[in-house]
């Protein structure tokens, strides 16, 4: 401080351009995933011409764009000759077991990004531009790329999220796994306790990719599927647990009520239910990624949110859910949530 006035660096407009232009950042990495630039630089020897043969495009084109992922830090670059960062091969190269290329094809698809040209209508109107629920819409095929493409993405947080449902329970118990897509989820609580039952819900085309996960993962006899709307179809039960992994963001406050009160209705007595959320600090700008996810919501739902701790808490409360605790996942930006009947 200086006479009371905080001590700034020079001003610049280095953050508008940077916000003008990181589409083009968007463009890079998806251009290089679709082109396998990063099987062609992991195979080596790493020069242009050994890439653009690989990837069957133009030496011009792989130096440009292999030259601006070096810019931005996702690329090595030495003696004329590029190489993986530690990043870029656990998380990029296609062979890696942690490789998450397979989001670009959800994430940089026209349907997500194809909103975003009418940001400017859509925070006018203070809801999605989408015809009819946006995102949500019933049988929409987005979601079976969701669950075949995502799964990388999802995959570290199965595990943390089963340790806190089961919370060291291994024997029988039946649960619940709403919104299911890639099946990820239950299936990592059939694999932790061997005697769960799970059932996925979802629609149909939806479930099928989570039943291929199942038999993957050698549990496809302890994993049914009801296929329909979490909203109109009999839950059935008594469960044990119920999951609600990256729902409730889509909706407003009353849906979230009205739905987590059909869960609670579906518990036995002192089961629990655990949501996975994008949870922003209460100044809801904070943490960065769970805090911009709002603009997501913003843009492909009529009313849905990312929800601080507080407002989920009282949602739980208002559909008789009690008990409500948060757990942080490590090195991610989602949180579960439980509550019990």
């Amino acid at each position: 401080m200086v006479d009371g006035r905080a001590v700034q660096g020079p001003v610049t407009p280095a953050v508008v351009f940077g916000m003008l232009q990181a589409y083009q950042q968007t463009a890079a990495l998806k251009a290089a995933i679709d082109l396998d630039v990063f099987a062609a630089v992991g195979d080596g020897p790493g020069d242009v011409a050994s890439i653009a043969r690989h990837c069957k495009a133009s030496e011009r084109g792989i130096r440009i764009l292999c030259d601006y992922l070096v810019i931005h830090g996702v690329l090595l670059k030495e003696g004329g000759r590029y190489r993986h960062t530690a990043m870029s091969a656990a998380f990029l190269d296609p062979r890696s077991p942690s490789s998450l290329a397979t989001i670009a094809q959800f994430l940089g698809s026209q349907a997500m990004n194809d909103p975003m040209k009418e940001l400017g209508e859509i925070v006018r109107r203070g809801r999605t531009t989408l015809d009819g629920d946006g995102s949500v819409e019933p049988e929409n095929p987005v979601w079976v790329q969701f669950a075949e493409t995502m799964a990388p993405m999802m995959a570290p947080m199965a595990a943390p999220l089963g340790q806190v449902v089961l919370d060291g329970h291994a024997g029988p118990m039946r649960v619940l796994d709403i919104a299911a897509g890639h099946g990820l989820f239950g299936i990592e609580i059939a694999k932790q306790n061997p005697q769960a039952l799970v059932t996925g819900l979802d629609w149909a085309p939806v479930l099928r990719v989570a039943l291929k996960n199942a038999e993957k993962a050698g549990v496809s006899e302890r994993y049914d599927m009801l296929p329909g709307s979490a909203f109109e179809v009999d839950f059935g039960g008594p469960f044990d647990a119920v999951l609600l992994t990256n729902f409730l963001h889509h909706f407003d406050k009353p849906t979230c009520v009205g739905l987590l009160k059909k869960v609670r209705g579906a518990l036995k007595p002192g089961g629990r239910v655990a949501t996975l959320e994008f949870v922003p600090d209460e100044d809801r700008v904070s943490p960065p990624m769970p805090a911009a996810f709002a603009l997501t919501m913003l843009v492909t739902t009529p009313a849905g949110d990312a929800y601080p701790l507080s407002e989920l808490a009282a949602m739980y409360g208002a559909a008789g859910l009690r008990d409500v605790t948060a757990h942080p996942i490590p090195m991610s930006p989602h949180t579960i949530v439980m509550g019990r009947a």
